[in-house]
């Protein structure tokens, strides 16, 4: 057996994994991604009516991030991108329209909705939607998509909420991409 084998023998750098441990975590990455996001090939009418509706908020934003937050079929907030606005670089669709359900109906109105977004979260925003245990995130483009136009943070929404076991999530993606990612087309954003 060569020694390189046997990871009990070997002394692996701590700036140079295993191939074992390489494998492995790009085996779970691949597992996480295929059992929290589901393609956009099934989404339901609702889910792109939704998402319109988020769009549409978008388009109003500072930068083209709109977002709805959904409970039993009624949309209960809804938010844009107003970082430039209010001068707040937390003010990002997610955030605003989480802030507004809050103070119009409380955090239980968050607890198992649905919050759709034109883009996906960024660590932060997935971060708070987490903790106000929203049940389901519905996002357009995704961070890699949104990277192409504008500054990003490279963190899926899947790999944050696989860290977060204690609010479990369902992950649908894609819904309404293209339509999404037009919002970028047309403008020139200033960096950040």
């Amino acid at each position: 057996m060569n020694c390189c084998d046997d990871c009990s023998k070997s002394r692996v750098s701590p700036m140079r994994p295993s191939r074992r441990s390489m494998i492995i975590g790009l085996t779970s990455a691949a597992v996480l991604s295929a059992s929290h996001a589901t393609a956009a090939t099934g989404a339901s009418a609702d889910d792109e009516r939704f998402m319109r509706l988020a769009l549409d908020e978008a388009r109003q934003g500072d930068y083209p991030f709109g977002a709805v937050i959904v409970r039993d079929g009624e949309v209960i907030a809804r938010g844009r991108n107003l970082g430039k606005t209010d001068g707040d670089p937390t003010a990002h669709g997610e955030m605003v329209a989480i802030r507004r359900c809050l103070a119009d109906h409380g955090s239980a109105a968050l607890h198992g909705s649905t919050l759709y977004t034109s883009g996906e979260p960024c660590a932060m925003c997935m971060g708070a939607i987490i903790w106000c245990r929203v049940g389901r995130l519905v996002f357009a483009a995704s961070v890699e998509q949104l990277a192409t136009k504008i500054d990003q943070i490279i963190i899926p929404s899947a790999e944050v909420a696989a860290k977060a076991t204690f609010s479990p999530i369902t992950i649908s993606s894609g819904v309404l991409a293209d339509e999404a990612m037009q919002l970028f087309a047309n403008k020139v954003f200033p960096k950040r």
